[in-house]
């Protein structure tokens, strides 16, 4: 059984994880046999988004309390992973993955990453874990992997200043549409663009369901 590390940053699209995406990503694995173990930093969100209204709230929210509604209050401190200890990691998207694992999202290229995050995405990728970025995920990937020197593949689906920008850290950017998945074998990097270019679940899914397999496969 593949034991596989999926790392959420909160919940909900406009300030979390991507819920469709974490969800999509839970089933399939779980539909695989993959023993499942989830992780989220234990910070606070950057913000809150009413996502009813669209807009930002005076709320403060704690990204590990709120990704434990995600995953059913079946998860642990990122600070306290160990990537060695598994086959594979998955990052589902979300602006959760640009606002609170990194701040991609208001700094673009200047953007720093979590401490924890970095870590664990450094040591996973030097230990040559496969490992998953969903949607947006692919750029804090990228910034990681930059640091380190490595010149992954990757996708975030078709938007060219998102492309741009990943690129300016040292990835390949290869387009890609929505129900696809772009491969990196060296790397052992699997991305997809999910909802950086999705309009229905559907096709999200079929996306993410392929990035899964290939996982799998891969680790």
């Amino acid at each position: 059984m593949k034991k596989v590390a999926v790392v959420l940053s909160g919940a909900g699209v406009f300030d979390g994880a991507e819920i469709h995406e974490s969800v999509i990503t839970l089933l399939a694995l779980d539909r695989q046999g993959a023993e499942i173990h989830i992780f989220a930093p234990n910070i606070p969100q950057m913000h809150v988004i009413n996502h009813y209204a669209q807009q930002p709230t005076d709320e403060s929210r704690n990204v590990l309390v709120e990704s434990a509604r995600i995953a059913r209050g079946e998860i642990k401190d990122l600070a306290e992973a160990n990537a060695k200890n598994f086959d594979a990691v998955i990052f589902p998207g979300g602006f959760g993955a640009a606002k609170n694992l990194c701040d991609f999202a208001v700094k673009g290229t200047d953007c720093t990453v979590n401490p924890a995050v970095e870590k664990f995405v450094t040591d996973a990728l030097k230990a040559g874990k496969v490992m998953g970025f969903i949607c947006i995920a692919p750029a804090l990937m990228a910034k990681v992997a930059g640091n380190i020197d490595l010149h992954p593949d990757l996708t975030i689906g078709t938007d060219k200043g998102t492309a741009t920008a990943v690129e300016k850290f040292g990835a390949h950017h290869v387009s890609c549409p929505v129900n696809d998945i772009v491969v990196d074998e060296k790397n052992k990097i699997v991305t997809t663009p999910a909802y950086m270019l999705g309009q229905r679940i559907s096709e999200v899914a079929e996306g993410i369901e392929k990035l899964v397999t290939k996982v799998l496969e891969l680790s």
